[in-house]
């Protein structure tokens, strides 16, 4: 552990797999600490603002939709159809910059999956206004012309806007047609209802909205690019990997147009390379947490109040867990079950990000048709 002072506060930063087990997990002494900037550009009703117990009812009401069963299979066949067909026009453009190109299709994606929106104007609009919040979220709050956060407090503003008319607008039409069917993740969390037949109000919908479509096209972008670069680096890998996708198309039953979850399942080597990526990259560095109390964590004293930084990266790196850390391996994941605190890459506990489960199938199949027809 570190002491260090970020962010105006006080901070011990926790390097340490068994520190951020407990930090993560224990809820009864800690809480999310996250900076004045990521709560305000993310939402005060969103994950990483809202109560333990606030938390828990919001991520059980939105865990099926976006993570369950029915909702990935639903998704695979546009996701499949999406990747297909970047892929196939990006043959033609000669040099392309992989990461533009992967982040405006996870953003197509991640926006038709949530809001049934496939226009390009407002995708590229969209986007523009994520970059500018992602640029502010860890930045410090000054709300000045000129200040990163000031310019990101402008682009939530303008996303808030924009997804209020689309709540607005399909809480009218569900209104009328009260036979409607789901369409996306929007009428599931128009629909959605705790144990006392409480739903969510507009403020906690948009606020999902905003980290999910954030979240749900940054990750996925990034890894899904680091992904192919590994492999391109280790042909002794990218050659495993592509038998293994091979093999899988080969036995799909005849007349099947498509993968389902029977596929993905089977992609236990693609699993290990995502994995590996997920480990070496480490795209989520850290996740902030606040001690509700003075905690003791073997003979370490954290004051209450004081901010508590898991980081991430240092457990992923950490040699005496993963021999030679820095190297690319995914056959260092056979028949190996991480201990609890020694693999986030989403986080753990009650705080594990709640599309884990999306966007790892999502990188799943771009690699797929990646690896069966790149040259």
């Amino acid at each position: 552990m570190y002491k260090s002072f970020m962010f105006g506060k006080p901070s011990i930063i926790v390097t340490v797999p068994e520190a951020c087990r407990r930090v993560l997990f224990e809820d009864d002494a800690f809480k999310p600490g996250w900076p004045t900037a990521t709560r305000e550009l993310i939402g005060r009703k969103s994950f990483v603002s809202i109560s333990y117990e606030d938390h828990k009812r919001l991520r059980k009401l939105t865990a099926a939709p976006v993570n369950g069963h029915e909702a990935l299979s639903i998704y695979m066949q546009y996701i499949e159809s999406k990747v297909v067909s970047a892929l196939e026009k990006w043959s033609q453009m000669g040099q392309i910059e992989v990461l533009t190109q992967l982040r405006k299709l996870t953003f197509q994606i991640i926006m038709y999956i949530f809001l049934s929106s496939e226009s390009e104007d407002v995708l590229e609009a969209l986007e523009k206004e994520y970059t500018k919040i992602n640029y502010g979220v860890r930045a410090m709050a000054i709300n000045i012309p000129g200040f990163v956060y000031h310019s990101a407090l402008k682009a939530r503003k303008k996303l808030v806007i924009i997804l209020q008319a689309s709540v607005s607008e399909r809480r009218k039409k569900r209104e009328e047609n009260q036979g409607m069917s789901k369409r996306d993740m929007l009428d599931a969390l128009l629909e959605t209802e705790d144990e006392n037949g409480k739903k969510l109000d507009d403020e906690e919908i948009i606020d999902t909205l905003v980290m999910y479509l954030n979240a749900g096209h940054e990750s996925s972008g990034h890894v899904t690019m680091w992904a192919t670069i590994f492999l391109q680096s280790h042909p002794e890998y990218f050659k495993i990997a592509k038998e293994e996708q091979e093999r899988i198309a080969k036995d799909m039953p005849p007349g099947q147009k498509g993968l389902t979850l029977k596929e993905f399942r089977q992609m236990e080597y693609l699993s290990k390379v995502i994995d590996e990526t997920l480990r070496l990259v480490t795209f989520s560095l850290m996740t902030f947490r606040e001690a509700k109390k003075d905690v003791d964590i073997k003979g370490y004293l954290i004051p209450k109040g004081w901010n508590v930084l898991v980081w991430f990266r240092s457990v992923h790196h950490n040699p005496d867990i993963y021999p030679q850390p820095k190297e690319f391996n995914p056959s260092r994941w056979d028949n190996l079950v991480p201990k609890p605190g020694t693999f986030l890459p989403f986080g753990a506990g009650t705080r594990l990000c709640p599309g884990n489960d999306l966007a790892k199938l999502e990188i799943a199949i771009f690699l797929h048709h990646f690896l069966l027809n790149y040259k």
